[in-house]
């Protein structure tokens, strides 16, 4: 039977499937095994990755030094119309590829060849994010153009959950905005007499306090290079505004992704109550790793019999079920504290289980989509 998850991957109005979640909670994983069981059913997906492991990208194909999606071979059977491409972002490269898109040969030429370019396209302050939506944008576009696929799934950047990435658009537009950033770019973009008049004495004075501050050869250098990137900036912030206004319509299914810790519940909160202020419910909240009780033996039962056990290979055992069984406890309180956290929302809690092996080639990511869509 299939479960909520299932029904996602099953419905073609969802185009997009966002798995939000803080880093190292499975979250990539969950991606790829939502993709690989999306195409086994017979969709076309592409899997946006941010950091997976090395084994993963193997598994799945992936080259990190391309900025091209790479399909995922022997996957679905002939006759399928199913397939599988996976993309790995490259936040420098997508940056750069940015600049070539939209600034113009020439003026691309001098932007990437500028000494402060590399420290600015690294340094600014959410580059990942802000790169993550542009590719995102840019998938969306590909899909709706061509065709090529008809499914895009998501892992968000390993910042601080979801937060950083849905802010993207905002924060990016106040640093454009920003007085620091107005008063030395003001001259390279307004340009000329009638510009220097419309830039005020203010400004003249702002520049003039920086100038000393940095020195004005350095100040020279930034204001050329802001005034070639703001072209290229501006129409960042209108295209993330359009990518970001169709992640939060119903053609896009977020997935929130935890663990069972106290930490989970804390970023779950925090990341439900900001989807919540865009009027978006996920459609699940998975919480990976969970070990369950294997026994009805309890841990004062077990504590007792190791006196009575006369060999180290059965009091290492029976001290192993012990720490799996306060784990089982442990994890029990948390997923309870979970379901009541989204019940009033009736988001559904979607269990898998702990596994000794980590889901790094496609046969433990069919195994982990079993436990995902059940």
């Amino acid at each position: 039977m299939s479960g909520p998850l299932g029904d996602v991957l099953e419905d073609p109005s969802v185009r997009v499937v966002v798995c939000c979640g803080a880093g190292g909670v499975g979250k990539t994983t969950t991606a790829a095994a939502l993709g690989v069981r999306a195409a086994r059913q017979g969709r076309r997906v592409v899997v946006l990755t941010i950091d997976p492991s090395r084994r993963l990208a193997q598994a799945l194909g992936a080259d990190p030094s391309s900025s091209e999606p790479h399909p995922v071979t022997g996957l679905v059977g002939d006759g399928s119309t199913g397939s599988l491409d996976v993309l790995v972002l490259d936040m420098r490269r997508t940056f750069d590829d940015l600049v070539r898109q939209h600034a113009g040969p020439h003026r691309a030429a001098a932007i990437l060849g500028h000494p402060l370019y590399e420290s600015l396209s690294t340094s600014l302050a959410g580059t990942q994010e802000y790169m993550a939506v542009e590719r995102i944008g840019q998938l969306r576009e590909e899909m709706t153009r061509t065709g090529r696929w008809d499914l895009l799934v998501v892992d968000t950047p390993p910042s601080r959950s979801a937060l950083e990435f849905l802010d993207a658009p905002a924060r990016l537009g106040r640093f454009l905005d920003g007085r620091l950033l107005r008063v030395l770019s003001a001259p390279a973009r307004a340009g000329g007499r009638l510009g220097r008049k419309v830039a005020g004495q203010g400004v003249a004075l702002g520049r003039g306090v920086v100038s000393a501050v940095l020195g004005p050869s350095l100040v020279g250098d930034v204001q050329t290079l802001l005034g070639a990137l703001d072209t290229v900036l501006g129409g960042f912030r209108e295209r993330a505004d359009a990518t970001y206004a169709a992640l939060t319509s119903p053609t896009t299914a977020w997935v929130v992704v935890g663990a069972p810790d106290d930490a989970s519940v804390v970023e779950s909160r925090r990341l439900l109550a900001r989807l919540a202020d865009d009027e978006v419910r996920p459609r699940a909240l998975v919480v990976n790793r969970v070990v369950r009780a294997t026994s009805t033996v309890g841990t004062g039962e077990a504590l007792a019999a190791a006196d009575a056990v006369e060999t180290d290979l059965g009091r290492a055992a029976l001290a192993v079920h012990v720490e799996r069984t306060r784990r089982a406890r442990r994890h029990a309180s948390v997923l309870r504290t979970l379901r009541d956290l989204v019940a009033d929302e009736q988001v559904p809690v979607v269990v898998v289980p702990d596994s000794p092996h980590d889901a790094d080639d496609v046969q433990a990511l069919d195994e982990l989509a079993h436990h995902l869509v059940r």
